[in-house]
């Protein structure tokens, strides 16, 4: 295809979603969008990513900001631009997959709210999981943009791609993005596969990618004269690094060709500056790791800031030596599951399983994490290739694994929980139905008016929670630029059950720190979800205790070993540092 031939090129902006996502850990607040979407809508921009992806969760746990009105406030400034968002297929903005009448009520408030585009995709690119999703957008009239979740491997090719974005365009697809979370695209194969969907479908195709590996810009210049007809990018203070190619320098490139976007660079200088100032209100959140090209991602496939975790994770265990390992072990853990696609949550599930085969020594799968036994039950949905016999045997023994669309498990519950909510005087609008659905443990607190805003710090901590003798009983990990703490729960033999049903009756008081008799501390930060036992009663190596809420994830606290209650520190909804002692065992 003639580059001469071409149209002009389209720009979908993601300063104010991904870019801040993967450069700051999604903190920037509304009070701040509303002065850059305001300069924004005047540029001329295909649409900008406003929403979705880790903004509503952030909202709501860290800055004490509705995600519902923020939506409506950027529709105000934006006037002429369509605003789009990321959404997780069933597991909408959550973690989790949601029964269909929330994922039917998510996207009918979504568009009332102010979205005009839907970007939909799932972590494994089974269309099972995305297909209600995407009948709902086109229910409600919006845009639909199928994605196709991009990496490489021995069961991926373009001719693959080409098929699944052949399938979504017979889906009702009004465009179609190649989703590259990793920064792994080439250009040869961007220009095969924007070139090939092109041949088997009449829709728009974007690309989206980021810089981690340094690759994107020249995979850009590709897919132009390849004919993309939209590429996501950034504002120039908000990109590069781990977010995308800088939106001033896309547009200069294809200035006076035919592929023209038709920006004034005039007009952005408004909306950069800006950003500048922005950034500079927020630099105590850049993380030079961040903003760095780190090619190790083309061969691990990880984005930076996880590698980086797993040195300092392995430095204080005194076992930094083993770091090769555990870089070799992923692409085997990844290969052992089915070559998923490492994009949350599954590139956390890949990277916590690698450590444990390494670190625990003896047979691999030797001990295997909660998330690995139900992705290889097929609860996170179909991976791309076959998990062999053997592997499935030693992680799930002889359980089968579900061959259905996972949630086609799941019962209603939208109305229940709405109910549930109203009880507890939680609803002030019907969103805030939603937003307790998809996030029960951290919602009450926020639709109480409880929360505060979080402080920007003076320098990002960089420490990771750890564990002992030996072994991380926790990982932090940063993927996308969004920052999870993640609990290891190791599963011997099934999954440890509460002991007891209802609340404890902890005793009130600042935790205990030290080495006292008996002591279980926690190894996180957290807030006290549920307290399982009572004291007086007694418990065996491997109850549930306490239920810690840590970076957006639910964390069972185990019993060490049989024996007495006889001390609780903590209640429910405390926060607990690592290193507290939560109780006493004797």
């Amino acid at each position: 295809m003639c580059a001469a031939s071409l149209g002009p090129l389209n720009i979908t902006d993601t300063t104010l979603r991904d870019a801040h996502q993967s450069l700051i850990a999604t903190r920037l607040r509304t009070e701040d969008m509303i002065p850059l979407a305001r300069a924004i809508d005047d540029v001329g921009f295909f649409s900008v990513e406003a929403w979705g992806g880790a903004t509503f969760d952030t909202c709501i746990r860290f800055l004490n900001d509705d995600p519902w009105e923020r939506l409506r406030a950027l529709k105000a400034e934006l006037k002429r631009t369509p605003i789009q968002m990321l959404l997780r297929g069933q597991n909408l903005v959550g973690y989790r997959h949601y029964p269909d009448d929330v994922v039917e009520k998510f996207v009918e408030a979504a568009a009332r709210n102010g979205v005009d585009i839907f970007r939909v995709f799932d972590a494994l690119n089974d269309i099972r999981n995305m297909k209600k999703a995407m009948e709902e957008v086109r229910n409600v009239g919006a845009h639909l943009q199928g994605a196709i979740s991009y990496t490489t491997s021995p069961v991926h090719s373009v001719e693959g791609f080409i098929g699944m974005a052949e399938e979504l365009y017979s889906l009702g697809c009004d465009s179609i993005c190649i989703k590259d979370m990793a920064g792994l695209i080439m250009p040869h194969d961007a220009r095969d596969l924007i070139t090939g969907i092109k041949g088997v479908a009449d829709v728009r195709v974007c690309l989206h990618s980021h810089c981690t590996s340094g690759v994107a810009p020249m995979s850009y210049q590709a897919a132009i004269d390849a004919g993309v007809d939209i590429l996501d990018t950034a504002m120039s203070p908000f990109a590069l690094g781990t977010s995308q190619p800088p939106t001033e320098s896309v547009i200069a490139s294809v200035a006076g060709t035919s592929r023209d976007t038709g920006i004034d660079l005039f007009k952005l200088r408004k909306v950069r500056n800006i950003c500048r100032e922005i950034r500079g209100k927020y630099e105590p959140l850049l993380n030079p790791i961040s903003e760095r090209v780190d090619s190790d991602v083309l061969i691990y496939q990880l984005p930076g800031g996880m590698i980086s975790n797993l040195v300092s994770q392995l430095k204080e265990q005194d076992a930094l030596d083993r770091l090769d390992e555990v870089l070799r072990e992923i692409p085997k853990v990844r290969e052992d599951l089915g070559y998923p696609p490492l994009v949350t949550p599954t590139s956390q599930i890949v990277g916590t399983q690698a450590v444990f085969n390494v670190l625990m020594g003896g047979e691999r799968y030797q001990n295997v994490t909660r998330e690995v036994k139900d992705y290889v039950l097929g609860f996170y949905g179909r991976p791309p290739a076959p998990i062999s016999p053997e592997i499935r045997r030693r992680i799930i023994g002889d359980e089968d694994p579900i061959t259905v669309r996972p949630a086609d498990l799941l019962e209603p519950i939208y109305e229940k929980m709405k109910k549930e909510a109203m009880e507890q005087g939680l609803i002030s609008m019907e969103e805030d139905v939603l937003t307790y659905i998809l996030y029960p443990n951290i919602a009450p607190s926020f639709l109480r008016g409880e929360c505060k805003q979080e402080i920007i710090p003076d320098k990002v901590p960089q420490a990771a929670p750890m564990g002992i003798a030996g072994i991380p009983h926790s990982m932090e990990v940063e993927v996308d630029g969004e920052i999870f703490s993640v609990r290891i729960m190791t599963v011997d033999g099934g999954a440890v059950e509460p002991l007891a049903a209802g609340a404890a009756q902890p005793v009130r008081g600042a935790p205990p720190r030290g080495d006292l008799p008996g002591a279980v501390k926690s190894n996180m930060q957290g807030m006290v979800l549920k307290v399982m036992v009572e004291r007086g009663g007694t418990v065996r190596k491997g109850d549930t205790l306490i239920v810690l809420e840590a970076m957006k994830m639910e964390n069972p606290i185990p019993s060490p070993r049989d024996g007495r209650v006889t001390e609780i520190f903590v209640n429910v909804g405390d926060v607990v540092q690592n290193g507290d002692v939560l109780m006493i065992i004797e």
